[in-house]
């Protein structure tokens, strides 16, 4: 609780409790929109406005004009207490509180501009504007999770534009949000010469006529070259490219653009052109574009299927069935997937029970439309693995996606797991939607609704990560002269989600059969070798040659494989297998990897107790190590550790130095190397983990086995291994070597920072480890 900001709500509340059409505030202490809201129709109060409204609109900001700056010279002293009362609430010291504007409260309304972007050292005067945004809870510091780069954009624009009629105030935090790009779009109409008035932030017929007179190349600078550069940092990393705020084209910015163009499935040119334009501002893109996918809810016969693919489209979204009592007879139709492969197409499920509103979205709701999605596939013949879109069809706000649409998505997870997991859940739904689903929830792939541009899911948020289908256009489709029918068109993403073939319907055999069969040959080849542990060589085969010579370590880390073996192996084994698709969460899980860890595992055990040895620095603490380095890197936008892993550790949705594969590659290794340790055969190991129903429980069982179920522990056995092994000096210098090849060799080691700055760090893994197998609950 704020001691000021209670003050301020006491205030607020006294002063005009009585007044028709006030709405009183909370009195806790505590900052929040409805105290904004009581403070604005205090203003309102005073500016002689009856009809009184939490929205700061054109009669509120006209009168306050009329009435001319705020500041030492202004005689009500209740105007002076609501900037006051604002500045507190906005963490600035407001002055006095008795109504007198005095060097304080100029002071704060000074810094409060310095923050905004202006340089206005001898101005402490509130105009109408700065009045305006006084009165929201936008931020203008750096706040967790934003960047100074984004930051330093959104000063600039306030600092250029304010002085339009149309143009207000917006957050300087660091974050890309919704008003900041309508702000960014304002600010290219406004160069493209649109009146003032005229001026909405909308993607319309003159700014996108803008953007195709305007596009930008290498070589090029001036505002055009300024404002794409803020659109393309907007849209944030592509892989580990990224760009910076300029005013001339130059190389670097080109590789940027390349790098979006192909994760955007754009022609790639590396230019400024109209669809890279478009698809930086708004979530459809150029609805024109090509697009080789799309969506329907009705039926695709053999001559519709060979039309759209004349019209090339190649893959088609289909429901896989429908509320009981509604009757648009959406669903696939018996013979339907027939006609649609005979007519050369493949085809993407999706699963939508209503989902229109947040009353659709619970636990248990996605809990049984998970299970009757799973049984209308298997009936309808889709082999396992196949990906299964669950829909989110209506604008979910960031409050409603953490209150019921995540919770609706982890019983879809338990759901599918009721059935043993045949198949992998996508999701559909806004930009927004899509990303914390998938990193909060674990949805594979994500199908975007990208045509509803307007959607404020779809607004300040960058396209998902994982995205594979993204909706740009709904229109009426003509197969022939007498049949037509409503279309959605949706780009479909090269080397993700490739849909469902004939190929993918009637089969037996799961996508993890080859790994396994893999293993079992290895097995017995490593048997034939009659040299050691059969297991103890077949883990070493997987780690060669990545995880294996002096240069990456390893072979200090725990010693070096059988050579011999390796050519035996290579001369009289199975072909390799690299990698296979995970049944549980459909991520690509790489043999080596989990080799070197199940090979570490079996070599050196794991620490004892909340002890942390070289068997745990070969899987999860020399990820944990790096990402460690990662977060320093990026300390600037992320003060915190614990919102650092809540953002980016094992996420399906982000790249980072400890993805959501590499956690499933060490706990599996775990479990596995421990177990061979014990005695175990790892080919059966693998067959139950990855064959059978293992995988189901892997984060449970390794949670259990590992920690004892207890966050503490893993937070005690996280600190261990970032500050304390012991007298293992060589194990020490290798966590040192970790961090410091990601952040650099002047990078402030964990032993060295406070437990109040380590600590949420370790406490951000450690929950991230119980989500997961509270997941599988």
């Amino acid at each position: 609780m704020d001691e000021k900001v209670l003050a301020a709500q006491k205030w607020v509340n006294a002063t005009y409790g009585g007044v028709s059409g006030y709405n009183r505030c909370p009195e806790n202490g505590a900052t929040g929109w409805a105290t904004m809201f009581s403070l604005t129709r205090g203003l309102q109060v005073e500016l002689g406005i009856t009809a009184l409204s939490d929205s700061f609109g054109p009669t509120t900001l006209s009168k306050l004009a009329a009435l001319g700056d705020i500041g030492p010279s202004t005689s009500n002293k209740n105007i002076i207490r609501i900037v006051q009362s604002a500045l507190f609430c906005k963490g600035y010291w407001g002055g006095n509180e008795d109504g007198t504007y005095d060097a304080a409260t100029t002071a704060s309304v000074t810094q409060l501009k310095r923050n905004a972007g202006f340089a206005v050292p001898s101005d402490g005067r509130v105009q109408p504007k700065i009045f305006k945004a006084l009165l929201t809870m936008d931020a203008y510091s750096l706040l967790s999770g934003g960047t100074e780069e984004v930051r330093t954009i959104q000063q600039w624009l306030n600092s250029s534009y304010l002085n339009k009629s149309t143009f207000f105030l917006i957050p300087c935090d660091g974050h890309y949000t919704r008003d900041v790009q309508t702000a960014l779009m304002k600010a290219l109409q406004y160069e493209f010469g649109v009146p003032e008035d005229q001026a909405t932030g909308n993607f319309g017929p003159t700014t996108q006529a803008g953007l195709r007179n305007h596009q930008v190349a290498e070589g090029d600078s001036g505002i055009f070259v300024k404002l794409f550069s803020a659109a393309c940092v907007f849209n944030g990393r592509v892989g580990s490219t990224s760009t910076v705020f300029k005013t001339a084209f130059d190389s670097a910015l080109t590789t940027y653009v390349r790098a979006f163009q192909e994760f955007s499935a754009l022609t790639v040119n590396g230019r400024g052109d109209y669809q890279t334009w478009a698809q930086l501002l708004v979530s459809m893109g150029d609805p024109d574009r090509d697009a080789g996918a799309c969506d329907t809810r009705f039926h695709i016969s053999v001559d519709r299927a060979r039309a759209l693919v004349s019209g090339g489209y190649t893959v088609v979204g289909r429901y896989l069935d429908e509320d009981p009592d509604s009757t648009l007879d959406k669903e696939i139709q018996p013979g339907e997937l027939d006609a649609i492969f005979d007519g050369g197409m493949r085809v993407f499920p999706i699963s939508q029970y209503g989902a229109r509103s947040l009353s659709d979205f619970t636990f248990p709701q996605g809990y049984a439309h998970a299970q009757k999605a799973h049984d209308r596939a298997v009936g309808y013949g889709f082999n396992t693995g196949t990906v299964i879109y669950f829909a989110v069809d209506y604008d979910a706000t960031d409050p409603e996606i953490t209150s019921n649409i995540v919770p609706y998505f982890n019983g879809v997870q338990s759901g599918l797991a009721s059935r043993g997991k045949r198949y992998v859940a996508g999701v559909y739904g806004s930009r927004n939607v899509c990303s914390r689903v998938s990193a909060e929830a674990y949805a594979r792939y994500s199908f975007v609704s990208g045509m509803s541009w307007g959607f404020s899911g779809n607004l300040g948020f960058p396209m998902p990560e994982n995205w594979s289908f993204t909706q740009i256009k709904e229109f009426r489709f003509s197969a022939s002269q007498t049949d037509s029918f409503d279309l959605d068109r949706d780009v479909q993403r090269p080397h993700a989600d490739k849909g469902v073939g004939r190929d993918g319907i009637g089969g037996t055999e799961s996508p993890v059969s080859k790994y396994v069969q893999y293993i079992a040959d290895l097995y017995s080849t490593a048997v034939r070798y009659d040299k050691g542990n059969p297991s103890l060589r077949v883990m070493e085969y997987l780690r060669y040659p990545r995880y294996v010579d002096l240069y990456s370590g390893w072979q200090t880390l725990i010693g070096d494989v059988d050579r011999d073996w390796i050519a035996y192996a290579e001369d009289n084994g199975p072909n390799r297998v690299t990698s296979f698709t995970d049944p549980s969460y459909g991520v690509t899980v790489h043999a080596d990897h989990f080799g070197a860890t199940a090979n570490a595992f079996y070599l050196k055990g794991s620490g004892s107790g909340t002890g942390a040895n070289r068997g745990d620095f070969g899987g999860w603490g020399g990820d944990l190590s790096t990402f460690y380095g990662d977060w320093r890197n990026n300390a600037d936008s992320y003060a915190s550790g614990y919102a650092f892993c809540m953002d980016r550790l094992a996420k399906l949705n982000v790249s980072s130095s400890f993805s959501f594969g590499d956690m499933v590659e060490d706990v599996d290794g775990y479990l596995v190397g421990t177990a061979v340790k014990n005695g175990a055969r790892i080919d059966e190991q693998v067959q139950s983990l990855i064959g059978g129903n293992g995988h189901l429980r892997r984060f449970t069982n390794y949670f259990a086995q590992r920690h004892g179920s207890s966050v503490s522990h893993a937070e005690d056995t996280a600190r261990t291994m970032l500050v304390d092994v012991g007298d293992d000096d060589v194990l020490d210098a290798m966590r040192t070597q970790a961090i410091r090849q990601v952040s650099g060799w002047n990078t402030l080691l964990p032993g060295y920072l406070t437990d109040g700055k380590l600590d949420p760090y370790l406490q951000g893994y450690a929950e991230t480890l119980q989500k997961l197998a509270d997941q599988e609950s």
